[in-house]
């Protein structure tokens, strides 16, 4: 016997998000069944103040409420280091670890042949410009240890290299293939502390 039609559409749109099979989705479909309407408009206003409130920082690209984001404004941090990450939650894996004290910058992607992206579709315009104007003596590469990662950090070495600036690669601990942001933050913080200055 099949769910109703309003039951079906929502699995529809839940089987969609990352991780949630057919039967993890049914779990979430009687969980709001068995809640008020309130906490279920609650739920959906969330995911839509979420997409309304949400932008990209003007000048790291990590995710920020404001035009600048968090780590930009705190005057705390090493203004002279610039960590590259892939996507966002990047940002996030190595701040939990709290080994890094510099800024960020966040390149919203990998340079893949395979899916049409290159370097141009990347954020790697705005790294160039943000070490000629403010003063960066290392750039820190923390791009996935996978095909797309590596293939990505060697581009950036190539553009880095006559800039003058430090550049540097986590990569101790991290396994081939690994992502940043699924390692522990042990394995993590060993990485960004073990950091090799890339020569060539």
């Amino acid at each position: 016997m099949s769910y109703p039609k309003l039951i079906e559409n929502l699995l529809d749109q839940l089987v969609k998000l990352p991780g949630v099979g057919r039967r993890s989705a049914e779990r979430m479909v009687y969980w709001f069944l068995n809640h008020t309407k309130e906490e279920s408009e609650e739920f959906a206003a969330a995911i839509i103040r979420l997409k309304e409130g949400l932008r990209f920082c003007r000048q790291c690209h990590h995710l920020s409420e404001g035009e600048i984001c968090a780590v930009c404004q705190d005057d705390r941090r090493d203004k002279s280091t610039l960590c590259v990450v892939e996507d966002p939650k990047d940002v996030i894996a190595i701040e939990k670890t709290g080994a890094y004290k510099g800024r960020y910058h966040v390149l919203l992607g990998t340079i893949s042949p395979a899916e049409g992206r290159g370097p141009d579709d990347l954020k790697i315009a705005e790294l160039m410009t943000r070490i000629k104007s403010e003063a960066i003596h290392e750039v820190v590469i923390a791009t996935d240890a996978d095909n797309e990662g590596e293939m990505t950090s060697l581009y950036l070495i190539k553009q880095l290299k006559p800039l003058g600036v430090r550049v540097s690669r986590i990569g101790f601990g991290l396994p081939v293939g690994s992502s940043v942001e699924y390692s522990d933050m042990s394995t993590l913080s060993m990485s960004l502390n073990s950091r090799r200055e890339v020569l060539e």
